[in-house]
C-alpha cells in the first residue's frame, strides 16, 4: 500500500519546488501533497508573517490527513518539522530531513551561519519594506546550486521569493521535539556547498536514532534532479 507524503519547502521556495518529486513518487505508486507556506506566495502579504505561522500551516496541514503521513523538510523547513510534530505526534509516520537544519534548543538559523551572512541579510531586511530577505542571486548560484547548468539556476531564480526575516532569526523550543518517538530520517545530497562539510551531518547527530541515506545532487536536487530525491525519500521509508 503506498504512503502519503507531506513536502514542505525551506527559505524563497514555494510548494512548486517539489512538482518533479511528487511526480516521482506518484509514478512509484505513492501520494503527496506540498503546501506553500505563508508569505511565499508571488503575492503574499510578507510584512506580518512570523515564525509561529510556518508552524500552525504544517500543524493544519498534518491535522487534515485520515492516516499518519511521512512528512518531509527540505533545508530551513528542518527545524520547522522540529516545532511542528510534537503537535500533531499521532499524525506523522515518519519524519525525514532533506539537507535541512537540525536546530540546538533555543537557537535559529542565523546562529549556525557565518555572522557577514547574517549580518547582511538581515540589512538587506530591513531595508525592505515588508522586512523580507531578498533572492540572493550570488547566493543561489555559488552555494545553493554550484553543480548545477547555468539553464536549471536560471530557472529556478524565476519562481523564488522574497523570504519573510522571522524564518531565520526566530529562536525554538526544541524540548518538546527531543521526546517525539516517531522515527526519523535524514536524506543528504553530496554536492551540497551551502554550508560547511559535515555540517548537515553533524546537525542530524542531535536526533539520535535514525536511517541515513545519500544521494547525489545539490542543495537543489529536489528541482533540479527530482527522480533522485524521489528514490532517496523511498530509500528512507524502506
Amino acid at each position: 500500500m503506498g504512503k502519503h507524503f507531506v513536502l514542505i519547502h525551506g527559505a524563497w521556495h514555494g510548494g512548486w519546488c517539489w512538482d518533479g518529486v511528487i511526480a516521482e513518487l506518484q509514478k512509484a505508486g505513492h501520494t503527496a501533497e506540498a503546501p506553500t507556506m505563508p508569505g511565499h506566495g508571488p503575492d503574499d502579504d510578507r510584512s506580518t508573517v512570523e515564525f509561529g505561522d510556518y508552524v500552525q500551516a504544517i500543524v493544519d496541514v498534518m491535522q487534515r490527513q485520515p492516516e499518519p503521513a511521512v512528512l518531509v523538510g527540505h533545508s530551513s523547513a528542518g527545524f520547522l518539522l522540529m516545532s511542528a510534530a510534537p503537535k500533531v505526534p499521532d499524525k506523522i509516520a515518519q519524519l525525514i530531513f532533506l539537507n535541512a537544519f537540525i536546530l540546538p534548543d533555543k537557537t535559529c538559523q542565523f546562529d549556525l551561519v557565518p555572522p557577514e551572512a547574517s549580518e547582511g541579510m538581515t540589512a538587506a531586511a530591513m531595508a525592505s519594506p515588508d522586512r523580507s530577505v531578498p533572492v540572493i542571486e550570488d547566493f543561489v548560484r555559488g552555494a545553493l546550486m554550484a553543480t548545477e547548468p547555468v539553464e536549471m539556476q536560471n530557472a529556478l531564480l524565476e519562481r523564488l521569493v522574497p523570504q519573510p526575516l522571522a524564518l531565520f532569526t526566530t529562536k525554538i523550543d526544541a524540548a518538546p521535539f527531543q521526546s517525539v518517538a516517531i522515527p526519523k530520517a535524514v536524506v543528504f545530497s553530496r554536492e551540497d556547498a551551502s554550508l560547511p562539510p559535515g555540517a548537515f551531518m553533524g546537525m542530524a547527530q542531535s536526533l539520535g536514532e535514525h536511517r541515513f541515506v545519500e544521494i547525489g545532487g545539490s542543495h537543489e536536487a529536489l528541482f533540479t534532479n527530482p527522480a533522485v530525491v524521489a528514490k532517496g525519500l523511498l530509500d528512507a521509508i524502506a
